[in-house]
Order: C-alpha cells, then sequence, then structure tokens
C-alpha cells in the first residue's frame, strides 16, 4: 500500500486488537448503570421513553379501533364503514394506518415515530377543528391534543438537557 494512502486512511482503520493501551470495559456497555440511576442523571430521559410509550399503546387502541370500524367489527348496521360518507371513510383509513404506524415508532423511541406521532395529533386537530362534519368537531379532543403536545414537547425539552452538548 501507498505510504501517501496508509497516512490518509490511519485515522479511519481501526486499532489492532493488540495495542498498548488497555480498555475499559465500563465504557463499552450502553446500560445505564445503578450509579446512573441514584444520580438521576437520566431521569427525565426515562420519563421521556416512558411516555412515548404509554402514547404508543394509545395509538395502538386507537388504530385498532379504526380497523375495527372498517372491517365491521364494531358498529350496526346503520353505521357501517360503507354507509359512511367518503370524507368519514378517508379520515378513518388515515388515522387506521398512521396510528398503528406511530405506535411502532413511539414503542421504539425513534425520532420518525415522535413525528408520525405528531402529525396524528396535528392530523386529529385540524379534522375536529376545521372539518366538524366528519368526526363530530370535538372541542376536547383538541384539548388532549395539544396537552398531549405540550407534555411531549416539555419532557423532550427536559431530556435534552440532560445530555451533554
Amino acid at each position: 500500500m501507498n505510504k501517501d494512502r496508509r497516512h490518509f486512511l490511519a485515522p479511519r482503520m481501526p486499532r489492532p486488537a493488540h495495542d498498548a493501551k488497555p480498555r475499559d470495559p465500563v465504557s463499552m456497555t450502553t446500560a445505564m448503570t445503578p450509579a446512573d440511576a441514584e444520580t438521576g442523571e437520566t431521569t427525565w430521559t426515562a420519563r421521556l421513553v416512558l411516555f412515548l410509550r404509554v402514547m404508543a399503546v394509545l395509538s395502538m387502541i386507537k388504530g385498532l379501533y379504526h380497523w375495527a370500524q372498517i372491517t365491521g367489527f364494531i358498529g350496526t348496521e346503520d353505521t357501517a364503514f360503507e354507509v359512511q360518507p367518503m370524507q368519514w371513510q378517508t379520515a378513518t383509513v388515515y388515522f387506521a394506518v398512521i396510528d398503528l404506524v406511530a405506535a411502532v415508532g413511539l414503542w421504539l423511541a425513534t425520532p420518525w415515530g415522535a413525528v408520525v406521532w405528531l402529525t396524528t395529533l396535528v392530523s386529529t386537530a385540524v379534522i375536529e377543528l376545521m372539518f366538524p362534519a366528519i368526526y363530530g368537531g370535538n372541542i376536547y379532543v383538541v384539548v388532549v391534543a395539544l396537552i398531549l403536545l405540550a407534555a411531549y414537547l416539555v419532557l423532550a425539552w427536559l431530556a435534552a438537557r440532560e445530555r451533554p452538548p
């Protein structure tokens, strides 16, 4: 190998197994140690993950509820999916899909899961406020969505303050 090329690749190449510097086994683990738990350094992060998991369960229930409406497991012949207006059908299919996608992403605590979940919150609020004929225009649904949004933003901000820049 060319000397210039070796010099260029050296920072990217892994260290050999026989390097003189001993490795610290504690730094190679990713689990939280009891010392970390006692100091409370990741308290807000743990609370954020718990919040995301609770929201994942609620999103899963909401998504399955919408699928139950689509497939006819719930409701009567008068409230069947086929006899509903096209706007109601479209919104129901949209939430049936996006709520389950959000549930998976929230449970895994991924950034895209939070984005999809926030999209469902905003979509729910917009449909309830701007298109009340679809689901009835319930203002309490909008208030709950705003409370959940505020709780997420506060927890995410506090969790981000725990991590060093």
